[in-house]
């Protein structure tokens, strides 16, 4: 019987491995991967560009005030009504958006700024229409109780997305996501529910 040592069918294996195997092309027309090359794709988004009904960044839906304020994340609070506190906040954060606790919970985080925006694009500036275009039968127009505001609305269980009306000009102009105990009475009733 014909057998190939195991030591020389271990070196060809290994020499196959080693050696390329080109069909017509030469050697050098392999792309060659360098270390960087393997390197993990980073987002093109940066991250105090998302506001999402989970919250944006260190600020998730739920927290606590005291903990926030505790790890130095808060700037200023401004109280609201009975069991509401508003707060701005500090790092990359600052200026962008602004917090809303009830009693001493995350409940809401909005801004007025673009960015940031929604997971799926939508940001203040926008017109609704263009919302309409992004989020398709998972949103509709909502109009408040005064019957003096409108809003787009986009439900994720028992959170929300609204993106309500600019004071002075066509469009967005406030975008708040987080609880929709919150985020969407507030808006239909003018209060702080």
């Amino acid at each position: 019987m014909n057998r190939i040592p195991s030591t020389v069918l271990a070196g060809l294996l290994a020499l196959a491995a080693v050696v390329p195997v080109t069909a017509g092309a030469p050697a050098a027309a392999a792309p060659v991967l360098a270390a960087a090359d393997a390197a993990p794709v980073r987002p093109a988004v940066a991250e105090n560009e998302v506001l999402s009904v989970r919250g944006a960044g260190p600020f998730r839906i739920g927290s606590r005030l005291d903990r926030l304020v505790a790890a130095g994340l808060i700037d200023w609070t401004a109280p609201g009504c009975p069991g509401i506190v508003h707060a701005g906040v500090t790092g990359s954060w600052a200026g962008a958006i602004m917090l809303t606790f009830r009693d001493g919970r995350l409940v809401s985080v909005g801004t007025a700024t673009a960015p940031p925006r929604s997971p799926a694009g939508g940001s203040v500036g926008m017109s609704f229409a263009e919302l309409e275009r992004i989020y398709g039968p998972r949103g509709h127009m909502i109009r408040n109780d005064a019957g003096d505001a409108d809003a787009y609305l986009v439900r994720f269980g028992s959170r929300v997305e609204l993106f309500s009306d600019h004071p002075i000009r066509p469009g967005v102009g406030f975008y708040e996501a987080g609880l929709a105990s919150y985020v969407e009475r507030s808006f239909r009733r003018g209060c702080c529910c």
